[in-house]
């Protein structure tokens, strides 16, 4: 799996970091991090995340 972000359009909400909070990260600035290639054991939380982003700034890839 892998996740982009277009970080044009996230708003930093970080609805996906309590979705996902072990691929996503709103650091100490407001920003978000992210990691573009989770373990698969994530995929839920990942989808979720997705889901669950007002801005729908987060898209997934299946390899």
């Amino acid at each position: 799996m892998r996740v982009t972000v277009d970080m044009a359009k996230c708003q930093d909400h970080g609805q996906c970091a309590i979705a996902a909070p072990a691929v996503f990260l709103i650091n100490d600035e407001g920003n978000l991090e992210f990691d573009g290639n989770p373990a698969d054991s994530e995929r839920d939380y990942v989808m979720d995340a997705a889901d669950v982003c007002p801005a729908q700034a987060i898209f997934i890839e299946e390899n």
